[in-house]
């Protein structure tokens, strides 16, 4: 017999799934004044031959959290460490002269603390780590994600 389905953050009932032990943080590499939104970036990554946004949330320069892949699927944006982690990309990363920078707008800096919070929720356990301390070739997501999210940490 299943376990039954359980109450996740941001008022999601979802089955059991696979383990999540990280929430890691993304750039998508853009300017801040980019206008890309998760439906541009699920297009982009479907020419590429996968099955959707790689993404599992998308936060654009308004602020708003999209959804990319649901939670319960295996995502595509941290070679290694998909199997275990729930991938969340800010629309930015790049300054004016295109160089990799922290350009969250207010508005996608709330956002992610706010969407951090309720998958801190659904996954306590999780440690909350940029794409940069995974693979350090990578200046994704251009910011100390460990030290900004001390207060989420498990």
């Amino acid at each position: 017999m299943a376990p039954p389905p359980s109450q996740g953050g941001l008022g999601r009932v979802f089955p059991p799934m696979r383990t999540i032990t990280l929430l890691i943080i993304h750039c998508s590499g853009n300017s801040v004044t980019s206008k890309l939104r998760c439906a541009d970036i699920d297009r982009y990554h479907r020419s590429l031959g996968w099955n959707g946004c790689g993404y599992h949330y998308v936060i654009p320069t308004d602020g708003e959290i999209e959804v990319g892949r649901p939670e319960e699927f295996v995502g595509s944006h941290c070679k290694g460490h998909n199997r275990h982690s729930i991938g969340i990309c800010y629309i930015g990363g790049l300054d004016a002269q295109g160089k990799p920078a922290d350009t969250r707008t207010d508005k996608q800096r709330a956002s992610l603390r706010a969407l951090l919070v309720e998958l801190h929720k659904s996954y306590p356990h999780a440690l909350i780590v940029g794409h940069h301390d995974l693979n350090p070739q990578k200046p994704c997501p251009c910011f100390n994600v460990s030290q900004e999210y001390a207060d989420l940490q498990p």
